[in-house]
């Protein structure tokens, strides 16, 4: 296999993406990145006595682990995943559910980049036991989280979104124009060495004429494709024709795209495979596109975000004008965008001004400018990835390059919370942080199958020198229950633990 092309020094991949290194091969690294710090040491005591170190900070976190989660699982990856996605439910049991989930190895090119397809065991609520959950191994591999499926992927894997009509049915973007999407049921498992072939893609969507590495999104209500890219231009696609009418039912059996005779493995040409045009350009950026995403309840409208830092409503029935620009919607390029499920008026955007920005799109300029309902500020480095609940309409989460993954609720902007009498200072609106990963958190998303379950995944090249972390977590239902509902249920503890001790003491 041809090792995958790598681009000049781009701004974006800087940021989301560079050449890998699996934790292996880094102990050369590590010793020249000691002796540098040590030459400048001296500088940096100050700041490091009024700041604390990422190891001091993790360290803290995984001791209140048992506390603030219902459920953690950490799992080791020896390549970096630049994205994460959950996959269709497999099967239901007593104290656990198995879910597919859809992963990514991002290599040097010493072995071929991959899209893994990995059989998951989520531990229902109020199952696990806290002195088990924070006794993980951060250099091994977690026993809920298995392969079941390799696909050698052509360049390597930027982006995976499924599609919501059948989540077997993934897109994914990669270092060139093309969108590539695959049925992973009906591929077959590939051995990732050194010169196999690619994977052939079900399908190609093309369009694009620059490379369209980042913005991906799938439409909720029809099989349509969105994405944007470096040539500025964002490009929507149907594949209704080229799916079966059983993609609609998750639980069919064999392929759910059309044949093709030339699918499979074993040709190096993507470009041989099927091919989709667009059915619709829309330009109005005058940067890349970063990311973009659907209107929840229509096809036909959708909003994309860029490094020009506009914010672009558009409507594929009214031409391939914007609808809406709004300028400066951030201070900086926009990393990423969410339209929320259950309010069709408010759209979520992330930036490299480290802030996350709501908008109302009844009102989203004042003077010509963006004008936000709301600024969430409680990153310190760029954030890469918004997604709002699927649970709770006022709940989202943010990702950033700090290495935490926030969750607010727009609700609780402006309540002052007290604990006995005192007033805590925590950014408006969030109310809990995920600290477990170390480095930049490229990629997380919400389990619509299982209320408050996230996966999440970190690309730790800075601060374990390769690799990266897959972390499956729950928090504690004591942190966003009703506070009248967690207090009674406190109480009856209270009063459950006097009764045992008094007991005991007879």
């Amino acid at each position: 296999m041809e090792t995958p092309p790598q681009q000049g020094v781009v701004k974006k991949k800087e940021t989301r993406g560079r050449k890998p290194k699996p934790k292996e091969e880094k102990k050369e690294e590590q010793q020249q990145h000691a002796k540098t710090m040590k030459e400048g040491r001296k500088t940096q005591q100050q700041s490091q006595q009024q700041q604390p170190s990422v190891d001091e900070k993790y360290t803290q976190w995984k001791s209140l682990v048992p506390v603030l989660y219902d459920w953690l699982a950490n799992h080791n990856l020896v390549w970096p995943s630049l994205s994460c996605r959950w996959g269709p439910q497999l099967e239901q049991a007593t104290y656990k559910n198995r879910q597919r989930l859809y992963l990514s190895e991002q290599t040097d090119g010493s072995v071929p980049n991959t899209l893994v397809i990995a059989n998951c065991e989520v531990v229902k609520p109020r199952v696990a036991a806290a002195e088990h959950i924070s006794q993980f191994n951060e250099e091994a591999r977690s026993p809920f989280v298995k392969k079941y499926k390799t696909i050698i992927h052509p360049g390597e894997v930027n982006r995976i979104r499924e599609l919501p009509q059948n989540s077997k049915i993934v897109a994914t973007h990669t270092d060139s124009p093309d969108v590539l999407v695959w049925d992973v049921e009906n591929q077959p498992n590939r051995h990732a060495v050194l010169g196999a072939t690619n994977s052939r893609p079900d399908l190609i969507l093309t369009g694009h004429q620059d490379n369209a590495e980042f913005a991906l999104a799938m439409c909720p209500t029809e099989p349509y494709v969105l994405s944007g890219g470096k040539d500025k231009t964002v490009v929507l696609w149907s594949i209704e024709d080229h799916i079966t009418s059983a993609a609609t039912d998750s639980k069919s059996g064999g392929s759910i795209i059309k044949p093709n005779p030339k699918s499979g493995e074993g040709n190096d040409k993507t470009a041989d495979g099927p091919s989709v045009g667009p059915r619709g350009i829309y330009c109005g950026h005058e940067d890349t596109v970063e990311d973009v995403t659907f209107c929840p309840s229509s096809a036909q409208e959708f909003c994309s975000v860029g490094d020009d830092s506009r914010l672009i409503l558009w409507d594929a029935r009214v031409g391939s004008s914007p609808v809406v620009k709004v300028e400066k919607a951030h201070n900086a390029d926009l990393h990423c965008v969410d339209w929320n499920p259950h309010d069709d008026n408010l759209i979520l955007t992330g930036s490299a001004d480290n802030s996350v920005r709501m908008f109302d799109r009844r009102n989203l300029t004042t003077n010509g400018v963006g004008s936000p309902i709301h600024k969430f500020e409680g990153h310190k480095a760029a954030v890469l990835c918004v997604q709002w609940s699927p649970d709770k309409s006022s709940v989202f989460g943010s990702s950033a390059e700090d290495g935490l993954l926030n969750i607010w609720d727009y609700e609780k902007v402006g309540k002052k919370i007290e604990r006995s009498g005192k007033s805590i200072s925590s950014p408006p609106g969030l109310f809990f942080q995920h600290a477990g990963h170390r480095d930049k958190v490229v990629d997380f998303h919400w389990n619509a199958y299982d209320p408050w379950t996230i996966v999440s995944v970190s690309d730790d090249c800075e601060s374990t020198g390769g690799g990266g972390t897959l972390q499956i977590w729950r928090m504690s239902d004591l942190i966003y229950r009703p506070e009248d509902e967690v207090l009674a249920e406190l109480e009856k503890f209270k009063s459950h633990v006097v009764a045992c001790a008094s007991k005991s003491e007879k």
